[in-house]
């Protein structure tokens, strides 16, 4: 150590090497986690569409004529084996990036859902952007003006919002509108590369029917939580030194309240997923969650095991972003 007790060169760099050793073995050790909640959630995924009442044989040769026999039909498609082999097989498969291929369209799933992805992936973007944009600074709103006449209207319009139902909201959007003024929203599918404004506008509306819900429970959670943080000793001392409201709310309140509301973020995911496979039937958007839909009324097992298991397998990663944005945001969670 030098002359009057300073710290020798480099150590700046030794403590951030540190800090990364330390954030890379908390993300391995939450991987690792991961990794069996996805294994029992492929077995969820794989047994659940069994289950579901109906025959997918019988369908097929209720509509075609694809084949005369049922057991010759069932054998070519795999389902006389015990469930068991056609689970582990199905794991083999699906580990390798092969989920089969569509009962009905004849198609691989992979491509199949390749093709509709982008749509399900993009309105679910629009969607979390829209709820955080209303939710952080409403909430922050509330949080610094409680009690006061905003505080009650915001407070009320976010049970309104929880209490509306995705579906219910979106048809009075498409009829109510069309009955007054003679207006609808556009309805079917525009393509980016076709009318970008058009493509992006055909998205706006669902995006926002489902990210009203998820806005009012992030809003409600900002709002407590700051009010939690602004009652601290810290912001006290911050107020009593004279800081800019801005500052102390956002810079001292905002920053330490925004972890919990980081938690919800990540469990809306699943709810704005599901909430797709409406909206995308009602708006004619041909995504994952339609076809899912589609896929559940034909029976067609690939296409409900792949499209589970893309969305289980998104969950999880969230949730590791999740993770990782804890350890970012508040290094003591990393020890």
């Amino acid at each position: 150590m030098s002359a009057g007790g300073s710290r020798p060169p480099g150590w700046i760099a030794e403590a951030r090497g540190d800090a990364a050793g330390v954030l890379r073995r908390y993300l391995a050790r939450r991987l690792l986690v991961a990794v069996p909640s996805l294994l029992i959630a492929t077995a969820i995924v794989f047994t659940l569409p069994r289950l579901i009442p109906g025959d997918a044989v019988q369908l097929m040769l209720a509509e075609t004529s694809y084949a005369k026999d049922i057991d010759e039909l069932r054998a070519k498609l795999g389902l006389d084996r015990p469930f068991h082999v056609q689970y582990v097989e199905w794991l083999g498969r699906a580990v390798r990036g092969d989920l089969g291929e569509s009962l009905w369209t004849r198609r691989p799933v992979v491509a199949e859902l390749g093709q509709r992805l982008p749509v399900t992936a993009e309105l679910a973007l629009y969607a979390t952007l829209i709820a955080l944009l209303i939710a952080v600074p409403v909430g922050v709103l509330a949080a610094a003006r409680q009690d006061s006449v905003a505080d009650y209207v915001v407070r009320s319009l976010a049970i309104l919002g929880l209490s509306v139902p995705g579906f219910w909201l979106a048809t009075l959007l498409i009829v109510l509108p069309a009955i007054w003024w003679g207006w609808r929203p556009v309805t079917g599918f525009v393509e980016f590369r076709a009318d970008p404004l058009g493509h992006v506008g055909q998205l706006v509306l669902p995006a926002v029917i489902l990210g009203i819900a998820s806005a009012a429970a992030l809003m409600r959670l900002t709002r407590g939580m700051l009010l939690e943080v602004l009652r601290q000793d810290y912001v006290r001392t911050a107020w009593a030194k004279g800081l800019a409201e801005r500052a102390v709310v956002v810079k001292h309140g905002l920053r330490n309240a925004v972890i919990p509301v980081i938690t919800l973020l990540g469990t809306q995911l699943p709810q704005i997923l599901g909430g797709t496979v409406v909206i995308e039937t009602i708006f004619g958007l041909p995504g994952v969650s339609r076809f899912l839909f589609d896929a559940i009324n034909q029976r067609d097992y690939p296409v409900i095991q792949g499209v589970n298991l893309l969305v289980v397998s998104s969950v999880v990663l969230v949730n590791l972003a999740v993770d990782a944005l804890y350890a970012v945001l508040d290094p003591r969670i990393r020890y």
